[in-house]
């Protein structure tokens, strides 16, 4: 395999890592704008452990993992009584809070940000997180709180009544998936050898959202689809060169409106 599809297919599989985290919140009706921060708090940290303090990779991805995590903790208790466009409107806030916390953080670099970064990110690697968080995901679908997240997605008032603990699940997921959002971000930061707070911006998190609603939050394949059709798909169409974009943008369109629930979605049978 040339070096180039190789680095696509990494890409790929950050890519997949980090629609995957965000399908938690997605799921619990929790809709999030901000996971770039959480993926630049999971970067900055896991290159801090591996490049400053000399720590193998899986050390640093789990110290970034876990710092992003009690971030999401931390966001989804002012989450709680909020919903909609109040709720993206908090995330936007947040993940413009942490970028621009990078911009003006000296030791990290500031708007130059961290280069020298060694290149430790690799295909078998990226494959090897897709796929274990895809499992998680699966096995926890048949759990408690796998249960209790589809519940309040249904109908927050119903699930509270049954007995389902709002605060719990909410915060839980909100958890979850920033962890997630860390390790995809300590995996790019490995792979792209240069972090700065520009990277990790607003369009990186709605990148992110349209991944997971361009595949589909009915299944947990559709997150995996949607990595795919966002990271390809681009660079399939470069023949048509400086029409790419644009074409890529009309089969979109064409998406939303033939599948607006998402590729993966099933379709809803016709009314009697």
């Amino acid at each position: 395999m040339g070096s180039y599809w190789e680095s696509v297919l990494i890409f790929l599989g950050i890519n997949t890592v980090l629609a995957l985290s965000l399908y938690l919140p997605i799921s619990a009706g929790q809709l999030s704008l901000g996971h770039g921060g959480f993926m630049a708090i999971g970067a900055y940290v896991t290159v801090i452990c591996t490049t400053w303090l000399g720590w193998p990779l899986p050390a640093g991805l789990a110290v970034g993992g876990l710092v992003a995590a009690l971030a999401g903790a931390l966001v989804g208790f002012p989450a709680l009584r909020i919903r909609g466009i109040y709720l993206i409107i908090l995330t936007m806030g947040f993940g413009e809070i942490v970028r621009i916390f990078f911009l003006n953080f000296e030791p990290t670099g500031q708007a130059s940000g961290i280069g020298g970064i060694k290149h430790l990110t690799t295909l078998p690697l990226v494959t090897l997180v897709a796929a274990l968080m895809l499992a998680c995901l699966m096995r926890f679908r048949g759990s408690r709180i796998g249960r209790a997240l589809r519940a309040v997605q249904e109908d927050e008032v119903a699930a509270e009544a049954m007995g389902v603990n709002l605060t719990r699940v909410k915060v839980t997921a909100f958890a979850l998936g920033a962890l997630g959002a860390g390790l995809g971000g300590g995996l790019y930061a490995h792979h792209a050898l240069f972090i700065d707070p520009a990277q990790f911006g607003f369009f990186r998190s709605a990148e992110i959202f349209l991944i997971v609603v361009l595949g589909g939050v009915g299944s947990y394949w559709g997150p995996v689809v949607g990595a795919a059709v966002v990271t390809l798909l681009p660079e399939l169409l470069r023949f048509v060169q400086e029409w790419r974009m644009t074409v890529f943008g009309t089969l979109l369109v064409l998406c939303a409106v033939l599948r607006p629930a998402g590729l993966l979605s099933p379709r809803r049978r016709a009314a009697a």
